[in-house]
């Protein structure tokens, strides 16, 4: 609002339907990602990853990402904060305490360095906000994987399976 004023109801309402208007002339459209419409995709070795919506504007993505039993990400840094969401199984950093469990949430701040393992399997849905460092043995960057590495990801996947691109996941 403009003024220090309180809009009356029609104001309101001429306010809302304004607001409705930008909306719709800005905003990307709603999204709905069924299970069949991303395929899931080798990751690396018995890890598996399954590409919900990448968003190059805030380079985050989301995945569900599928750790078979005895299966580890590797050691790897965040450079922004991720969230998780475990739907199956459990998982671990070898460098902390506790243990994800289905229906656990994790929040993760940027910088930590740490190694995701899977004794039992697992599946969780992840938010990446900025670049992932995967580190070698010595402890130095190895590959950097951002929301355009997941995009390249992805479309290298579907090109080699045969499946059509799919660009509702693209925000």
């Amino acid at each position: 609002m403009t003024s220090g004023a309180t809009p009356g109801a029609e104001g309101l309402a001429a306010i809302e339907a304004r607001m409705d208007q930008r909306r719709d002339q800005y905003a990307l459209p709603e999204g709905h990602i069924a299970e069949a419409a991303s395929p899931w995709l080798p990751f690396v070795p018995h890890v598996m990853i399954k590409h919900l919506t990448f968003d190059v504007r805030s380079n985050s993505a989301v995945n569900v990402l599928w750790v078979q039993a005895g299966g580890s990400l590797g050691c790897h840094r965040h450079r922004g904060p991720v969230s998780g969401y475990v739907l199956e199984g459990s998982w671990r950093y070898q460098e902390y305490d506790w243990v994800g469990r289905p229906g656990d949430f994790i929040r993760e701040s940027p910088g930590r360095t740490h190694t995701l393992v899977s004794d039992e399997g697992m599946k969780t849905v992840f938010w990446l906000n900025g670049p992932v460092e995967f580190l070698d043995e010595q402890g130095q960057v190895a590959e950097v994987a951002d929301v355009f590495w997941f995009i390249d990801h992805y479309e290298r996947g579907c090109q080699e399976q045969g499946i059509p691109i799919n660009r509702s996941l693209y925000l």
